[in-house]
């Protein structure tokens, strides 16, 4: 009887499928089998979506041990009442890659050849069975808006201090780490992008000292079962501070901080890392017509206690140099440059750049001698969000919007002469940055959100309002 039954099963499945489209039968089955499970099994974290341009994506995904691994993806169409369906013959295979012990189980895919403008839905396959995912897994390319049209409104989401629980190698007490539905609530809001400003995994004392338990760290965080709708459908985009480059407050005398970069590079996604002769995370990308630039305030770092004289440095001379010219040449309206640490705050304490004065005076001043517009500061590491406002003379206000934690324990904000009336926040918070208007009126609007997705508040800044005063001498004869 058993056996007729099975046999009137397998003649049903013969025929249905007989019965389906072509676009229908490229469809997964209904049903799993123990070979899916196996699949599933062997995810460790992701996939994650990494930076995106008009026409290239980078796409990461870690498993639990060696597997074959490949992505198929496809265009959506613009309007469709079925995006599960595969358009045929409009899908693709990306190359199997097969992920190894050395390589901490990740494989990475540059996927090129996309056209501007357009949303793509993906499959993840590990052994060449698909592995499910209970939310939508998809990425973008940028529109090709220039001398087009005015440019796409963009939405970015940003924060800082993510603090997972390992109850086995934390301080002893009440769990640091919590409200992990703070992932859950900014992917809900669908941003183009996310801004993970520093902080983004916590090296503990049993870490630091060797690659291997840092590369276990990263992992550990990268698995958070909140954070995967986040990377799996947002592009994503990380700069470090001192928590996920070593030892607290470290700096360039961190002996494993080559072996740091590596790793940040590892489990990271961004468009570039440092310049041929000059090590490190900071880069630059754009969306939009928005110019975003990531600071390394770690490698280059001389130890913040170190005495004030002209020679101490947040980000060497070098990268320092770097970031002025590339914002001088810049043309964006918002030029959004982001560091872990505190960048404008006249208050010479933690771990912001007042404890570097010459530096600081170096940079700040130079905004004001090449006369360079629309800068904006964003940055982490304080474990409170506010928004400051420094005037200096003859020149437009300079905005620095800091956001922390995610997850991290939250602190308490001393009095700060700069900070904005109404904004500063003591719980963990995310941010968002959204840019929208025609082409000669952009505007930039600074929300902060609780871990509920609930809104605490909401600034509004011109990218006029950014720009020299008339009477300014623009330095032209």
């Amino acid at each position: 009887m058993l056996r007729r039954l099975r046999l009137v099963f397998v003649l049903a499945c013969f025929v249905v499928a007989a019965s389906l489209t072509p676009a229908q039968a490229q469809q997964e089955p209904s049903f799993r089998t123990g070979a899916d499970a196996q699949a599933d099994a062997l995810l460790q974290a992701g996939p994650m979506v990494g930076y995106g341009t008009h026409r290239e994506v980078q796409l990461w995904v870690q498993t639990t041990r060696p597997a074959d691994v490949q992505i198929r993806y496809w265009s959506l169409p613009a309007d469709t009442s079925n995006p599960g369906v595969i358009p045929d013959p409009d899908t693709a295979l990306t190359p199997v890659q097969r992920t190894t012990d050395d390589g901490d189980h990740i494989a990475r895919f540059t996927i090129s050849a996309l056209e501007p403008g357009n949303t793509y839905r993906y499959r993840l396959y590990l052994n060449g069975r698909r592995v499910e995912r209970p939310y939508p897994l998809r990425f973008q390319t940028q529109p090709l808006w220039q001398w087009r049209t005015d440019p796409p409104n963009l939405t970015m989401a940003l924060g800082s201090c993510a603090y997972i629980n390992d109850p086995t190698y934390d301080r002893p007490g009440d769990p640091y780490g919590g409200d992990y539905r703070i992932f859950r609530s900014i992917a809900a809001r669908n941003p183009d992008l996310m801004l993970w400003m520093g902080d983004n995994v916590y090296y503990r004392e049993v870490d630091w000292a060797t690659p291997e338990m840092m590369e276990a760290r990263y992992a550990h965080t990268r698995r958070t079962p909140a954070m995967q709708p986040l990377l799996g459908h947002t592009h994503n985009y990380a700069t470090w501070d001192d928590h996920d480059y070593g030892p607290n407050n470290s700096d360039r005398s961190y002996r494993q901080k080559g072996a740091s970069l590596r790793i940040f590079k590892q489990y990271w996604a961004n468009p570039n890392y440092g310049r041929p002769d000059v090590p490190g995370v900071f880069g630059k990308f754009q969306w939009g017509d928005v110019d975003v630039f990531l600071l390394d305030d770690r490698y280059h770092r001389s130890p913040t206690p170190a005495p004030r004289t002209d020679d101490k440095t947040m980000w060497g001379e070098a990268q320092r140099q770097w970031l002025i010219d590339a914002l001088t040449s810049s043309e964006a309206p918002f030029k959004l440059v982001v560091n872990g640490g505190q960048v404008t705050t006249p208050k010479a304490q933690y771990e912001t750049s007042a404890r570097f004065p010459h530096e600081q005076s170096l940079l700040l001043e130079a905004l004001q001698e090449r006369q360079i517009e629309g800068v904006v500061f964003l940055s982490g590491d304080r474990h409170i969000t506010e928004l400051l406002r420094r005037q200096p003379e003859d020149f437009y206000p300079i905005y620095e919007f800091t956001n922390s934690p995610l997850t991290a324990g939250a602190g308490s904000g001393s009095a700060n002469p700069n900070r904005v009336d109404g904004t500063l926040v003591e719980q963990r918070n995310f941010g968002t940055l959204t840019v929208r208007g025609p082409r000669e009126d952009r505007v930039l609007t600074l929300r902060t959100f609780d871990a509920d997705g609930t809104r605490l508040w909401e600034r509004s800044i011109r990218a006029q309002a950014l720009t020299v005063p008339d009477g300014t001498d623009d330095g032209e004869e």
